[in-house]
């Protein structure tokens, strides 16, 4: 009977340590899993999205485009037309 006691005492040992360090685990990497979690869900949502669109919305995302003006350098923008506000 004391060696089922002792076995029994040494598993709960066990099951304690595993639970603490577990829970350690989680805690120092608490950021790193979250940020890992929305990877994976924005990335499942966009698959089921562009799912079920199929070819409906023709290329939703936009991609780059050479053509296209950068904002960036010596772009001046045109300032005509445009209200004058107060803020």
């Amino acid at each position: 009977m004391q060696k089922l006691i002792n076995t029994l005492a040494i598993l709960s040992f066990a099951v304690s340590a595993g639970v603490v360090a577990g829970g350690t685990y989680v805690y120092l990497n608490k950021d790193a899993l979250a940020e890992q979690a929305k990877e994976r869900v924005t990335k499942a949502v966009t698959e089921a999205v562009s799912g079920a669109l199929g070819g409906l919305g023709g290329g939703i995302t936009p991609e780059v485009n050479s053509d296209v003006p950068s904002l960036q350098g010596d772009t001046q923008l045109p300032t005509e037309g445009v209200p004058n506000v107060p803020f």
